[in-house]
């Protein structure tokens, strides 16, 4: 599949959207389809990794995700997810967090790669438009109102 990307204004400073996003344990607060944090790493660093438990689709899954960069100065955070069940699909995920007048421009760009024949004819293609049309807007939307009031950090 090709990446696709979101973007939002946040009304808070990039360093303080950027601890938040980075914040495993704070992720269901401003991730509405992620239910619970079930393991996360010691330190987030390159090849750490955590478990996440969602709900979509009328389904409940964990994820496993793995750091592929945190660049703190630079304000980006990359990490590849997967089903925590052997299955050999992936979706990489892509944030970066920049200076914008009104605070911060946060965008998001993930790629889905289906590996086996359901995820490649159906089921990825009814997960991307759920995340394009509903899951990104809100979770950028809570993102933001999860940072509100934080513009000195």
């Amino acid at each position: 599949m090709t990446a696709t990307s979101a973007s939002a204004i946040v009304p808070a400073s990039p360093d303080a959207v950027f601890r938040t996003l980075t914040d495993i344990a704070g992720l269901p607060a401003w991730n509405a389809a992620m239910t619970s944090v079930i393991d996360e790493p010691a330190a987030l660093e390159v090849g750490a990794e955590w478990v996440v438990e969602f709900r979509a689709l009328g389904q409940s899954w964990r994820s496993r995700s793995t750091v592929e960069q945190l660049d703190v100065a630079g304000r980006r955070f990359a990490y590849r997810s997967r089903t925590d069940d052997g299955n050999p699909s992936y979706a990489r995920w892509d944030w970066v967090v920049a200076d914008d007048p009104a605070g911060s421009r946060v965008t998001v760009t993930w790629d889905l790669h289906p590996a086996t024949f359901w995820r490649r004819v159906l089921l990825a293609r009814i997960r991307a438009r759920q995340l394009s049309r509903t899951e990104l807007p809100t979770s950028l939307a809570a993102l933001a109102a999860a940072t509100t009031g934080t513009m000195t950090g």
